[in-house]
């Protein structure tokens, strides 16, 4: 129940439409409701603006289902990261309001348009690297900042990258994805002047470790304001990127 929901509930009270023993009956819901498998954190979003957000990687279908039952019925643009196509018909068995981003694998339950601010960069070594990309860009637009998608501009062909650095410039903060050696990190941080989150990528040959390489290469950035989220986690980064971003919008609007 987010702020909204629950003014709207205060109002039915003082108005008389419900009466008190129907809204305690709603507020025993706070600050979660036990589901058995699971503990939906209803309180989350009075907490931070953000419904709870679901991994689906390692639950069961009805699991999945069953929370977000719950979640929908107080939010919108409620986030189901890692999610395949069967995860997604599950999920649409229950909430046919809902859309499915394939290559992000994120699937958004009850999408509503939300005010877009500031100026948020994704950009993307190679395009074996999109797959992460997207799931940062996806979060972010969610959350409700204005994504630029840079991709295909990693350190092999510096041209590229050298090519849009007006739209770099224009970033309140950048997330910055790379696999194999993860130099654009460095690079790009060396190059602006906003935020710079690195996601090191699995993508990579076998020297890489599935990672590992871009990651530690990533952690010792020589450029700096440079920070890293963990392998793979486009998610991470774009919720991170978010905070960062509204901040500074915020801060031009007053």
């Amino acid at each position: 129940m987010d702020n909204k929901h629950l003014k709207e509930l205060l109002e039915q009270v003082k108005s008389g439409r419900i009466d008190t023993d129907a809204a305690l009956h709603q507020l025993k819901k706070l600050p979660y409701e036990n589901l058995g498998y699971a503990r939906i954190d209803h309180h989350r979003c009075m907490r931070n603006g953000v419904p709870e957000v679901i991994y689906c990687e390692g639950k069961t279908i009805p699991q999945i289902q069953g929370i977000v039952e719950k979640l929908s019925q107080y939010n919108e643009n409620i986030l189901a990261t890692r999610a395949n196509p069967d995860v997604y018909a599950g999920i649409q068995d229950v909430i046919p309001d809902c859309v499915y981003h394939e290559m992000a694998r994120i699937v958004v339950v009850k999408p509503r348009s939300v005010n877009q601010v500031g100026n948020l960069a994704v950009v993307c070594a190679g395009t074996s690297d999109m797959p992460v990309g997207e799931e940062a860009a996806i979060t972010a637009e969610v959350l409700g900042n204005n994504v630029n998608r840079i991709y295909d501009v990693g350190v092999a062909g510096l041209h590229r990258l050298l090519g849009v650095c007006d739209d770099l410039f224009k970033a309140h903060v950048a997330i910055v994805i790379a696999g194999m050696e993860g130099a654009l990190a460095s690079v790009v941080g060396g190059l602006v002047s906003c935020p710079v989150i690195g996601v090191p990528t699995s993508v990579g040959y076998g020297a890489s470790f599935g990672g590992i390489a871009a990651l530690l290469s990533m952690l010792n950035s020589c450029a700096s304001g440079v920070s890293v989220v963990n392998i793979d986690n486009g998610f991470g980064a774009g919720f991170q990127a978010s905070l960062i971003n509204k901040a500074i919008a915020k801060n031009e609007d007053d």
